[in-house]
């Protein structure tokens, strides 16, 4: 008896794979645990791994200016130096302008927060004046008199003796987890460099596991996938950054046409809180209307109407046309995309969603066509304005009308010969 040696392989895969499938629906919770240990193994080098490849953008780019240089060894090894150094210069001058800044916005706070909490508590107590129904409310609302401060006390020194050493197990673990996130950080920047160094090498070993592993046609399928993938992440981060720069820029030229304060800083946190796609600018809006509140309660709420308009002309306008555009995906689709990754996965995954989502389009634009072709529809169907398409039940139905009116036409043409007749 012959046994396909194919078929029981491909059995023993769907069995295999039925049972973990079975397993964790059926045990969620050891599931979880197993999940969480591997992540915590694997997270340095996946971090690592998406510091390279934030990197070899940059790197790439400047490793081209250097072609005079001709060992790769020091080519490569100065070309992620200069990206490091272009990194940290680029922090350097955002802390360099933010810093002082903060300094003289805090320094002008502490003068004005005093005289503003004083100004709103007379305008506060004119208005109570104003209206006596709202002083009672208050009064009865806030009746200080009736409390029990001594049993107020106790129950406050007793919540604080209860979680004392739930706090300072809290302080342990939160010291534990920040080390472990330091040396996580360390083998991650140094896996990324050993990526950057040797990626050819990286991309070369794997093409050959692939191809080992699975079919030609599949493995040229799935190298043509994470080439297209790769390509997309890489523009989606420029195009980003761009945007990020067009965003700060019209900030800081609307707040200097109104005359508002703060525009440095404001400007400045806007433009980096807006690499977080669509909603990241909503912070710095926040900050900003806070330090503009303390100056001028008027230019705070100029500011937020400001940010309204410009934020509905970013989200509608320029992030789906400069992001949308670099990574070869509609603007309504890059909605779509930060939207569903927002709510699933958060502010990782609007990041992730929408080079994600390009990715599918171009696959399923590619698929789309493909399937056109080997059918056979023609291109006037699937055109902006395709003719009009005729189903069988219209066709039925008009050709039931043309028999109608065809009888009809042969009755009166009857009654008019029996007329003729009958004067005869």
């Amino acid at each position: 008896m012959h046994i396909d040696k194919k078929l029981l392989h491909k059995l023993f895969l769907l069995v295999a794979g039925s049972l973990v499938f079975a397993w964790l629906l059926l045990d969620t919770s050891r599931a979880t645990q197993v999940f969480t240990t591997v992540w915590g193994l694997f997270s340095p080098f996946v971090v690592g791994a998406g510091i390279a490849f934030v990197f070899n953008g940059p790197m790439r780019a400047i490793e081209r200016q250097l072609d005079g240089i001709r060992k790769p060894g020091i080519r490569r090894g100065l070309a992620i130096l200069l990206s490091i150094a272009a990194l940290v210069l680029v922090i350097m001058f955002v802390v360099e302008l933010l810093v002082p800044q903060i300094r003289l916005t805090a320094a002008s706070l502490s003068e004005r927060i005093p005289a503003f909490i004083e100004k709103t508590a007379a305008q506060l107590m004119v208005l109570m004046e104003e209206y006596p129904s709202a002083k009672e409310w208050i009064q009865d609302f806030l009746d200080l008199e009736s409390l029990d401060w001594n049993q107020i006390l106790k129950n406050v020194l007793a919540f604080l003796g209860d979680k004392a050493s739930t706090m300072m197990g809290g302080a342990v673990n939160v010291i534990g987890s920040v080390t472990n996130g330091i040396v996580n950080t360390v083998i991650g920047i140094a896996f990324a460099m050993y990526c950057l160094a040797r990626k050819e090498i990286l991309a070369r070993q794997g093409r050959r596991l692939l191809y080992s592993l699975i079919p030609e046609k599949a493995a040229d399928e799935i190298v043509r996938i994470l080439r297209l993938t790769n390509a997309t992440f890489s523009n989606f981060i420029s195009g980003q950054c761009l945007e990020a720069c067009i965003l700060g820029c019209l900030f800081a030229v609307a707040m200097a046409i109104f005359g508002m304060p703060y525009i440095p800083l404001v400007s400045v946190i806007i433009a980096v809180t807006a690499l977080i796609p669509v909603v990241g600018a909503f912070v710095g809006c926040i900050v900003g209307a806070f330090f503009i509140l303390v100056d001028s309660p008027l230019q705070a709420v100029t500011f937020v109407v400001m940010f309204l308009v410009l934020q509905q002309l970013e989200n509608n306008l320029i992030y789906p046309r400069v992001v949308g555009t670099s990574i070869g995906l509609p603007g309504m689709w890059v909605l779509v995309a930060v939207s569903v990754g927002g709510e699933l996965m958060g502010v990782g995954g609007m990041l992730i969603m929408i080079p994600l989502t390009s990715v599918l389009y171009t696959l399923a634009r590619e698929f789309t066509d493909k399937r056109l072709a080997q059918r056979n529809i023609p291109a006037d169907k699937v055109q902006d304005h395709p003719p009009e398409i005729k189903s069988q039940f219209k066709k039925n139905k008009e050709r039931r009308e043309r028999i109608k009116l065809q009888k009809m036409k042969e009755k009166f043409q009857e009654m008019q010969e029996k007329k003729k007749n009958e004067h005869k």
